[in-house]
């Protein structure tokens, strides 16, 4: 579990630095990624789901996207059907800065990972899969702790 906790300071960190190199709050750095991670995905993100994923009220969040469009990192469309929903796209200049800043840690984790047999990696996977589920689990109750 030290492990874990380790690799998620790193990655905070990681974040971070991300927000220094792009010029914004780490805040917004947080939101650009999650936005990002959904469209590698193929699930990009409404605005209430963003709030969701970043633990921010709908006004902050609204207040960060404006922030994030008025850079020119953030576009928000209306692709859906419904005309109401609005779909969160990362611009394509944010998305090249992005690859350029983590291109060098994606090389170096290929190159890790790649050194694993596939088996173990889906192993792992799946140990991930159900820490994670345990954690949500936790969170969702309405006294942690309790």
């Amino acid at each position: 579990m030290e492990g874990l906790r380790a690799y998620g300071v790193q990655h905070a960190e990681f974040s971070r630095r991300f927000a220094d190199w792009l010029g914004v709050h780490s805040t917004d750095a947080v939101a650009l990624l999650e936005i990002l991670a959904a469209e590698e995905r193929g699930a990009p993100l409404s605005p209430a789901r963003l709030s969701e994923r970043i633990a921010l009220s709908r006004g902050a969040t609204t207040a960060l996207l404006n922030r994030l469009e008025e850079a020119g990192h953030v576009i928000r469309s209306r692709e859906h059907q419904d005309r109401r929903v609005i779909t969160l796209r990362s611009s394509a200049h944010v998305q090249q800065r992005a690859d350029v800043y983590f291109a060098p840690l994606g090389r170096r984790l290929d190159k890790l990972m790649a050194r694993h047999p596939p088996e173990l990696l889906e192993r792992f996977e799946s140990l991930l899969s159900e820490l994670r589920g345990a954690m949500n689990e936790q969170l969702a109750e309405e006294e942690p702790g309790m």
